[in-house]
């Protein structure tokens, strides 16, 4: 990795745009900088040391904006929501999967559609957190048409520009503008995790020798980890395809052999992040309406609930009478699984790949035309959906094991890691095709 960036620093062009994607970063954190007009930081932080882990995450993705109730509050996260949506309706509704495969005109409709609705996104979450927020009495002016609506504007005006800013990398730097946006977010927060680890876990040691098995432990952990999801988002199951010779004019054309890579995590995060969505909204909106996870004689049903949804009393070996709350865990973690089986689903049509290779005059070696290629993709996806699916499940529940069992508290998890991880890679592989392209037009002009 440090070959390939060291070799697109010395091509003009890859170095000019790699400049670019820098200075944008560095704009979107000075951003996360900026407060938002009328809302006191010190109330907010306050605030959320008193909550659960529920917004952990999404504090991850915004590069601690959220927290310090920036004009970047909102991050990026509505707009991934946009697209997330788009793409279930590309697929629910034919005039959009028409509009799809209409090609770049079609494309460009649907992301203009994506931007739209990332727009009323924000202006819904901006209003959900001004409201919450105002009934938690942490805006200065308390809840007034004024207060509100600065917070709102403020939060859907700095998500848009956030959008700009993906958009533009991807143009004029190296593409994956709002991946490598989330990616640095999430980044930004790891040196005070690390050090929160460091001074937990090392240097509050009892022993020198105890600080140091510490440290082994976490690094060894946390390699492990990468090493795994680099393993699992690049495991692929190649399915091949032969193409049968046909006649055309005087020449035989055809017979040559392909396949389909069908990646082993084809879902990618999104279960993980529809789960802890799924979890974590009830949480959130209780703590905006003041109600807060409590076990005992004193607490209602939904305060237990509550305590099963927050992932901060899962794995608690400490208390036994808490750990029955680890519950919850096991509902994430099928939750992961389903969501994995779901999204694939209908993100992949067997039928419709059984249907083109037919077309193409192509078959898979053993195995019929038609309904039988059909059946066999399906089987052969369910195989490996429920590999990957077991690879995310233990990808989410290593760190959450870690805090709850040994109070290792972080801002990122395994999405974070899943996060970064899949954008180091690709971003890697997209200098790595643009050398390659320059290389080729060298070799041409001489």
């Amino acid at each position: 990795m440090l070959e390939t960036i060291r070799n697109a620093f010395k091509v003009k062009d890859i170095r000019k745009r790699l400049l670019y994607m820098f200075v944008m970063l560095i704009i979107v954190r000075i951003g996360s900088q900026l407060p938002i007009p009328g809302v006191s930081r010190d109330y907010f932080l306050e605030f959320f040391k008193q909550q659960t882990s529920a917004l952990n995450f999404f504090n991850a993705m915004t590069g601690g904006s959220f927290t310090k109730m920036s004009i970047f509050a909102l991050s990026i996260t509505p707009y991934i929501t946009s697209s997330i949506i788009m793409q279930l309706l590309t697929i629910a509704i034919p005039k959009l999967e028409e509009m799809q495969k209409d090609g770049e005109d079609g494309r460009k409709k649907i992301v203009e559609f994506t931007r739209y609705l990332n727009i009323i996104l924000s202006v819904i979450e901006g209003a959900a957190f001004a409201i919450g927020f105002g009934n938690q009495d942490l805006l200065q002016e308390g809840i007034t048409v004024k207060s509100v609506t600065v917070m709102v504007v403020a939060m859907t005006a700095g998500s848009a520009l956030l959008m700009w800013f993906g958009e533009q990398i991807t143009e004029k730097g190296i593409g994956n503008g709002i991946s490598i946006i989330l990616m640095f977010n999430i980044v930004s927060g790891m040196p005070e995790d690390f050090g929160n680890l460091y001074l937990t876990f090392v240097s509050g040691a009892s022993s020198t020798t105890n600080g140091l098995i510490a440290a082994v432990i976490i690094i060894g952990l946390v390699v492990a980890m990468v090493a795994f999801i680099i393993v699992l988002q690049d495991a692929i199951r190649k399915i091949p395809v032969q193409y049968a010779k046909k006649l055309q004019g005087r020449k035989m054309v055809g017979g040559q052999q392909s396949f389909i890579p069908l990646k082993v995590n084809t879902a990618g995060v999104i279960p993980i992040i529809f789960a802890s969505s799924l979890l974590s909204l009830p949480v959130v909106i209780s703590s905006f309406a003041g109600i807060q996870p409590a076990s005992g004689k004193g607490a209602s049903f939904w305060q237990k609930v509550l305590k099963v949804c927050s992932q901060s009393n899962w794995c608690n070996f400490k208390d036994f009478g808490e750990f029955k709350y680890t519950l919850g865990l096991v509902i994430y973690l099928v939750l992961v699984v389903f969501f994995a089986y779901f999204y694939t689903n209908i993100t992949f049509n067997p039928v419709e790949v059984s249907a083109n290779i037919k077309k193409a005059g192509g078959f898979i070696p053993g195995i019929r035309p038609g309904k039988p290629t059909t059946e066999y993709l399906n089987n052969v996806l369910n195989n490996i959906i429920f590999i990957g699916a077991v690879g995310l499940s233990i990808i989410a529940f290593v760190p959450i094991f870690c805090s709850g069992a040994f109070g290792a508290n972080v801002g990122f998890g395994g999405t974070s890691l899943i996060i970064v991880v899949g954008v180091v890679l690709e971003t890697i592989k997209q200098v790595e095709s643009q050398m390659l392209v320059r290389n080729y037009k060298g070799f041409l002009s001489e």
